[in-house]
Parts: C-alpha cells; structure tokens; sequence
C-alpha cells in the first residue's frame, strides 16, 4: 500500500520538522511557503553580509526528540554555546535580569530602594481591589512602584494597548513563580532559586549563522530525500469532498496548480486556513475566524563598531518615552553573524499592519532607532554607519476574552468537516508556542498519519513542561484547557 501523500502548508519549523519526518520514512511531501525564505520567524535575514534574527532564538528545550532532531539536522560544530546575558533598561539604569541585590540596589538608591518595599507592604495590606486585569495582579504582588519600574512600559509596548486591558490570566502564567520575595530570595542565593522561576537558564545552543541555518539546512535535506519544497508560492485553496481534504490549489509566480493530497498539514495562521477551506465553511465559524488576531513586528538593524556594544543578547527597554522594546546585540549571539570591528544592533517595534511604523519608509526607521538608541544612551547616533528594516506580520497571535471559544470553533470543525487537516506551529494553531514545541506538534502529527496514533497535539504546551524548567505541574492558566502557551496574554474584547 502506497504512503499516503501529504501537502504541507509553511516552511517554518514546524512545517519543515513535519516534512523532514515524512520524508525519512519515504511519504512523498510538498511544501508551500508563501515567502521567499524558509524558517517563518526562526529565519535570518542577510543583508549585505549582515545577518539578524527576528526576535533572537535561543536553542534550549526539555524535549529529548528535539534536541536529536537539531543535532541530526546540523553537526555539533555549527552549534556554539553561548551565555545568558539579558538586562532591563529603565531611565538611564540597567538592571540585572534576573535581579541582583547589589545592582538593583545600586541603581535604584536606598531612598527608592525603601519606598519600593513600603509600596510592596502596602500592596499586601490593602491590594488592588480588581485584580482581574495585568496591573492589578501585578501591583498586588510586587507593589505599584515595582509594578510601573519594571511591567507596565515594556508589556503595553509589546502588547498595544493600556495594561488594565490584559487580563490577569498572562500575568498568572508568564511569573507565576515570581514574587518579590522570590526575586530576593535569588538576587541572594541565585543558583538555588532560578529553578523555581520561569525563562531563566544560564547558557543555551546557538547556531553559528542564527538560526535560519538550521531551517535552511532542513530543506535541503528534505529536497535530498524525494520531498518539494516550493517558494513564492500561497496556498489558495484547500478543496475538501466526502468529508476529508482531496486537493490544495496553490499559486505562484507561474500561475495556479492543483496538488493531490491525502493529508495537509498547515502552519498557516488559523484563521487563514479556514477561510481558505472550499466549500466554504458556514457562517458562524467564519466569524469565528475573523475574531482571532495578531501583533505585528519589525526590526530596525544598526551597523555599529563593536565596542558601541553590549553584552547582553538582548536589553528589554523599559525606559518610557522611546518606542523602541527591546535591543539586540547580534554579536552577542554569534560572531559569524557580524564583521570583524563591528556589531549590529537589532531594535524591535512591536506594531500592527498599516500604522505609522510599519508604513513608515525605511530611512525613517533606521532615523527612528538611531535616535533612540542614543536617548537611551546606548550608542551615540554618529557610530551608526548603515540601517535595515525588516518586517515580520503575524509574529504573535493575539488572546482577546473570546479566543479560547473561537480556536474551539474552528478546531471543531475543521476535525469535522476535514480530519485530515492538522494544524499545527505557533500560527496554525493560534497558540505563543516556543520553536520546540512547535516541532513537537509537527513530529506528533506526523506519527498520526503514518501510524495512525493518536496523539492530542492540542495538549502540547509550554505551562506543562515549561521551556526552561521541565517536570512543573500544570499552572492555572491551563488547569482544564489547553492554555495559550508562552507569554500569552488573554486580551478582553474590544467593543
């Protein structure tokens, strides 16, 4: 009996796992990415022998399968190992990420040091009585002051919109075990208590050209072993009859063609994908498609010497008055991604399609980050010899109150009316998934289709096995569901 025929829709890492997993077993596979490079947002991009992230990947996973899986893709020596490093900026300080007692100490002053405690104090003897939204949750545990200094600036960047609108459920997952004790308690005795608090790891796995080397080199594995993977080219339509998928138009800069499938698996956003579903899907569940969001990205990269550098991997800017999120430093990720006597600094804009920053021309950014780099006293505005702009849509799905139910109603009939669609990555299941568990999604699908097992893909989650802390027990945010995965937030609903 033939191996079934599978179409995979996106060639990011979750599209190309699945495809290099087919492949290794001989299922004939195409890939469609509708972009002209592969990896999605685990991409980098090279730009006059420069090359930057979007959004910086660091290799670390509690997943036993994905590390082979990266180590089989690209030999140990294309991997180095680099160190943690990332600070806060605020008002002209940086503070040590995770908190250090004798920095904190030092930038805050004991006259702000003591106020910030007697606002802690005072937070736990008279709470916020609505602790149902960000800031309420959080000024209950750490305090107004702490809560303005180091969650509100940089969270309503990232976010779009005041902190009082995202409710309480992010908070609960992104520092669940974070508490001003806690954060004492490491500033104190650092390596006994990082355990205990999400995202902190000392070093992690980098490859040397970032990560778009690893999805690169997939692809061509994937070529190598029978599969296609085409460029330039969207996925049209996914034609279903008899109750499954048969068939998935596909157009590029050839024209439209028709591809034969008995399974398609799909990293395009959700809501896209039903949508491109003929016959169409009825009314309710297009509306339920045209609830889910996104927020948007891009990248203003600045040539600078390296000594204008920093450290860190990654400085998160919660300095108000700048518009900028967080810095890279490329350099700090792999040398090979800059020249010799010089770094490039990756600033990060978190936007939403057709505002002033994403339309805005590209020397008019590269002006942007360069003023701001030096307002934030960074690097001064001459060092900068040459800016690229990068755009990234659909980089982070959105949680408004009702997404949970409108992912509910699309999975509930997609699994009705084409069972042989698997969505799966961070896009096409609408879910903040880290690149491990996207994969992890991918491999188990792939196990679905060709051994008829059953796998939940749906069950995969980061609160489960957090990225950088395996063996937790499941948080309240995704007690009874599937939560939203990493540094979600639940949005309310916009009237």
């Amino acid at each position: 009996m033939p191996l079934p025929r599978t179409v995979i829709i996106g060639a990011g890492p979750a599209g190309l796992t699945a495809a290099y997993e087919l492949t290794r077993r001989n299922a004939p596979v195409e890939v469609v990415e509708t972009d002209d490079v592969v990896g999605g947002i685990s991409r980098t991009v090279e730009r006059d022998g420069w090359r930057f992230d979007i959004g910086g990947h660091r290799f670390f996973t509690k997943v036993a399968r994905v590390e082979a899986f990266w180590h089989e893709v690209l030999p140990d020596g294309d991997f180095l190992l680099r160190p943690r490093m990332s600070r806060i900026h605020y008002r002209g300080r940086l503070f040590d990420y995770p908190l250090r007692a004798g920095n904190a100490l030092g930038n805050l002053g004991i006259v702000e040091a003591v106020r910030c405690v007697g606002s802690y104090l005072w937070a736990r003897v008279r709470p916020p009585a609505d602790q149902t939204h960000f800031e309420g949750w959080v000024s209950a545990r750490f305090g107004t002051r702490l809560y303005r200094m180091f969650f509100k600036t940089y969270t309503e960047k990232v976010w779009g919109i005041p902190a009082t609108e995202l409710q309480a459920d992010w908070a609960a997952q992104r520092i669940r075990n974070l508490s001003l004790a806690g954060a004492v308690r490491n500033a104190l005795l650092p390596r006994l208590a990082r355990a205990d608090i999400t995202s902190l790891i000392e070093e992690f796995q980098y490859p040397r050209l970032g990560p778009g080397m690893m999805w690169e080199r997939c692809a061509e594995l994937v070529t190598k072993a029978g599969g296609v993977v085409t460029l330039g080219t969207r996925a049209a339509t996914v034609h279903r009859a008899d109750g499954r998928a048969v068939a998935v138009t596909v157009a590029g800069p050839g024209g439209t063609r028709r591809v034969a499938a008995d399974h398609v698996i799909s990293s395009m956003p959700l809501p896209a994908l039903v949508r491109a579903v003929d016959p169409p899907a009825p009314p309710e569940v297009l509306a339920a498609a045209d609830a889910l969001r996104h927020r948007d990205f891009l990248t203003v990269a600045l040539v600078v010497p390296a000594a204008a550098g920093f450290p860190d991997n990654w400085i998160y800017v919660h300095t108000p008055g700048v518009r900028v999120g967080r810095v890279q430093n490329f350099g700090s990720w792999s040398p090979y991604l800059v020249r010799e006597g010089f770094t490039c600094l990756g600033l990060e804009y978190f936007v939403d399609v057709g505002d002033d920053l994403w339309d805005a021309p590209d020397e008019e950014l590269v002006a942007l980050g360069t003023a701001e780099l030096e307002a934030l006293g960074l690097v001064d505005a001459g060092a900068v010899s040459a800016g690229y702009v990068v755009r990234m849509p659909k980089a982070y799905p959105l949680y408004d109150a009702g997404y949970e139910q409108a992912v509910e109603t699309l999975r509930a009939w997609l699994a009705e009316a084409v069972p042989n669609v698997h969505p799966v990555g961070r896009n096409g299941m609408h879910r903040y998934n880290n690149q491990d568990h996207s994969m992890l999604t991918a491999m188990l699908t792939v196990e679905n289709i060709l051994d008829g097992g059953d796998h939940d893909v749906w069950a995969v989650n980061v609160e489960e096995e957090y990225h950088e802390q395996a063996g937790g027990s499941p948080t309240a945010g995704s007690t009874g569901r599937h939560g939203t995965g990493r540094a979600a937030p639940v949005l309310p609903r916009r009237p």
